[in-house]
């Protein structure tokens, strides 16, 4: 018998169909939307516009649609018919009740595209990624180091149904490739598009660069750019975007590129095991990606937006993960080493330098498993990235 993983976004799901009269949960395929909202609204009734007999007669008698499903209603990946967001729209002006409509979709480009649209000021949206390591911790599914939460990756079914990360990521691959993909471009060549997501893996934690990455596939600038814009509706990447507070310094202004999931990412680099990734030349990169990406889930878990940057010099010097809160500027470096050396605090010891005492409050993250402050830094362990959603003071 399996353990009933909690989601985190259950309690800012349920206030807010207290408030809007429609609410969205999108993210990545397989994330567990749809489990989430099942849960949240058991008396809901639920439909699913992947089932081709339920999105014909969305997609052709929209308004008996509606009428039939009635107003308390869960619509599974509702992007599959985008004209009844509008027909959702006049059902919702004319009883204006909330949680009437809880839509899902998994790629976002069409979802906020629509929603903007039609349902400006009645909907609620929220990100729903992967688990996290406190959810997985709560459900009693603990695994001893870094290195495994990072090979394993975080989708549910992995830890419900006990599949090997093997088996399960080129499969999650294979079907994003063969029905997403479809859905939201046209592509011809689907074995360039999978090279390019393996070429995107291994620029993980990189500072992107758009026409090196087509050159090594094989593509223009302006593909790379498309195709890339699809990983990221998809909720398989995101861009770690540069702050730009540049206290009279030179800033590197292209974003970074990072995968929401490490486990997809060791998969696509080729990583078959937990001992590889210890000595992988990409460990560390990974290690990064599995740390903020941890940060976004935090924030995002709770309906707040992620807002993490990046911050670099001209001449090298970095921060990997600054968090604007309300009243604060949260500083955090990340290493992926288990004993805390000097040189691991440089960045952040510039940054006060040069920002001063009231922009500066600055964490380590590193994959050891003592909690210390440092020369007025917080060293603190990979267990406990939780903690920078609400910095301590």
């Amino acid at each position: 018998m399996t353990t009933m993983i909690k989601r985190t976004m259950a309690v800012k799901l349920k206030y807010l169909s207290t408030k809007f009269p429609v609410i969205t949960v999108t993210g990545p395929r397989q994330s567990g939307k749809t489990t989430l909202v099942k849960k949240v609204f058991p008396k809901h009734d639920y439909v699913s516009l992947e089932d081709y007999d339920n999105r014909d007669f969305a997609a052709q008698d929209p308004r008996g649609f509606l009428k039939t499903y009635g107003t308390g209603v869960i619509i599974d990946e509702i992007q599959r018919v985008p004209r009844l967001f509008s027909y959702i729209q006049t059902v919702v002006d004319t009883k204006n009740k909330p949680g009437m409509f809880i839509l899902t979709g998994s790629q976002n480009f069409l979802l906020t595209e629509n929603v903007s649209q039609t349902l400006a000021g009645r909907v609620a949206i929220l990100k729903l990624l992967p688990l996290s390591i406190n959810e997985l911790s709560d459900a009693k599914y603990t695994l001893a180091n870094p290195e495994k939460y990072v090979f394993k990756g975080f989708y549910p079914r992995i830890y419900d149904k006990n599949i090997s990360p093997r088996d399960w990521y080129p499969n999650y691959i294979h079907t994003y490739l063969e029905r997403d993909i479809r859905l939201i471009k046209n592509i011809s060549n689907l074995s360039t598009f999978q090279n390019f997501i393996r070429l995107c893996a291994g620029r993980t934690g990189q500072i992107l660069n758009l026409s090196s990455l087509g050159n090594d596939c094989g593509i223009t600038h302006n593909t790379a750019k498309d195709w890339l814009s699809i990983l990221e509706s998809s909720y398989l990447v995101f861009l770690l975007k540069p702050y730009h507070n540049n206290f009279n310094k030179r800033l590197v202004k292209m974003p970074k590129l990072y995968f929401y999931d490490t486990g997809l990412a060791c998969s696509l680099l080729g990583i078959q095991t937990v001992k590889q990734l210890e000595t992988h030349y990409f460990r560390g990169s990974l290690f990064e990606s599995f740390v903020i990406s941890e940060i976004m889930k935090n924030r995002l878990n709770l309906g707040l937006e992620p807002n993490c940057y990046y911050w670099r010099d001209k001449v090298g010097n970095e921060i990997d993960c600054i968090i604007e809160h309300p009243q604060s500027l949260v500083q955090v470096e990340i290493k992926a080493g288990k004993t805390i050396a000097s040189d691991f605090l440089k960045g952040l010891k510039y940054w006060q330098k040069i920002a001063g005492d009231k922009n500066t409050n600055p964490y380590l993250i590193y994959s050891g498993e003592k909690a210390i402050t440092r020369e007025s830094v917080k060293i603190l362990s990979w267990k406990e990235v939780k903690l920078l959603t609400h910095p301590l003071s």
